[in-house]
């Protein structure tokens, strides 16, 4: 489990192909001996075992193998050499839980429509696949690319979210533009309340 809040910003070092799946690695600030095999570390929205890791400058490496469910349904089969990714490691028992509930299991890919910046700040107008509108109401969350966020408003198949300075400058949403796919992740108590509407009593 995770919250949606971001710790770190790392970046891809490598992408080797392994039949199905990819093996990739990624720089980041942790501690090397804080990262454990077998972890599980958010990586842009999906979840991901770490498989290796070591130190690298100041910070260290983790490799991760990504499968083909994931490089399929996510923006994962896109990332090459360079890509920056909003990292955030796995939620402890007395964390601060400072964000929403966060799975690491994306459930589609959206697009960026439109990036209004204003006075520091940055509105973004986001369209979902029709299937998950229903999932998206006004003031409730969902986490993109990783990122716990309040929906402002929603507009059909669109809706928008505003980010303040300090999330543009310490996640990657500082160089997002329109067009750019976001993973997207239903809040879970949208899901089971959906689920529960469904269901005959």
């Amino acid at each position: 489990m995770f919250t949606g809040i971001v710790t770190d910003v790392g970046r891809v070092l490598s992408v080797e192909e392994r039949g199905a799946l990819r093996r990739m690695r990624v720089a980041c600030a942790y501690a090397p001996d804080t990262i454990a095999l077998g972890a599980s570390i958010a990586c842009s929205g999906p979840c991901l075992t770490v498989v290796a890791r070591g130190p690298e400058g100041e910070g260290a490496w983790f490799e991760v193998d990504v499968g083909a469910e994931t490089l399929d349904k996510t923006s994962a089969g896109a990332w090459r050499e360079g890509t920056r990714l909003n990292l955030e490691r796995a939620l402890k028992i007395g964390d601060e839980l400072g964000g929403h509930i966060v799975t690491g299991h994306v459930d589609a890919v959206a697009r960026i429509e439109k990036v209004e910046p204003f006075d520091g700040m940055s509105r973004f107008s986001i369209r979902v696949p029709r299937e998950f509108v229903r999932f998206v109401a006004p003031k409730g969350s969902v986490a993109l690319d990783g990122t716990s966020l309040t929906v402002n408003d929603v507009d059909g198949e669109a809706f928008s979210v505003l980010l303040i300075p300090h999330t543009l400058k310490v996640t990657t949403w500082g160089e997002r533009k329109e067009g750019d796919p976001l993973n997207f992740e239903v809040d879970l108590m949208a899901r089971y309340a959906a689920r529960l509407a469904q269901t005959p009593a």
